[in-house]
């Protein structure tokens, strides 16, 4: 009977040590980071709305697609959609500023109320915890990770804080595609 005892106690045990590391599973919505003002960001406050996280550049022939990225953004928000834009330089140097150039550039010219972070690396050598993982989640149809191609590449995550897909740097924020996706994230419970 004893062994019986310990068998299920070891068993729980095992259960709740699988449970638990589940519960610390790193996800999109895991971590702090800097926003454009140097304060910190939880992305875990973004859990239970649908997010869009793009890599920004100011310098780049996508640079225009802030309007769209805007727009979009204010067409979903009440509906609890996010846009979090995210400053990197990593393609062609087309990000140069500093953050609060970066901030002034966004708000000045093209009018961007929604969340942006401060520049970070979205490739290679000290790749941010963040892009690692967005970049992780989205393998190709042959399993395998590819890094972001280009700026404004765009990754939509659920309100469950998966990563629900993966749009091309040329996707157009007025895309049939990324609104209907966008559109079923939003419709899920």
């Amino acid at each position: 009977m004893k062994v019986l005892y310990v068998a299920a106690f070891a068993a729980l045990i095992g259960f709740t040590a699988t449970c638990q590391a589940e519960d610390k599973k790193v996800t999109p919505l895991t971590g702090t980071m800097k926003d454009i003002d140097g304060k910190d960001y939880d992305l875990s406050k973004l859990k239970g709305k649908v997010v869009l996280f793009v890599n920004v550049a100011s310098e780049c022939g996508l640079t225009p697609q802030y309007k769209g990225l805007q727009e979009l953004y204010e067409k979903y928000e009440k509906d609890g959609f996010v846009i979090v834009g995210v400053p990197a330089n990593e393609f062609g140097a087309q990000e140069p500023g500093t953050d609060s150039e970066i901030k002034k550039f966004c708000t000045g010219k093209y009018k961007v109320t929604f969340p942006m972070l401060s520049k970070v690396v979205v490739k290679g050598k000290g790749i941010t915890p963040l892009y690692k993982t967005l970049i992780e989640a989205t393998p190709d149809k042959d399993g395998k990770v590819k890094d972001v191609s280009w700026n404004f590449e765009k990754f939509l995550v659920g309100k469950d804080g998966k990563v629900a897909a993966r749009f091309s740097p040329r996707t157009e924020p007025k895309a049939d595609d990324l609104n209907k996706a966008i559109k079923a994230e939003l419709e899920k419970k």
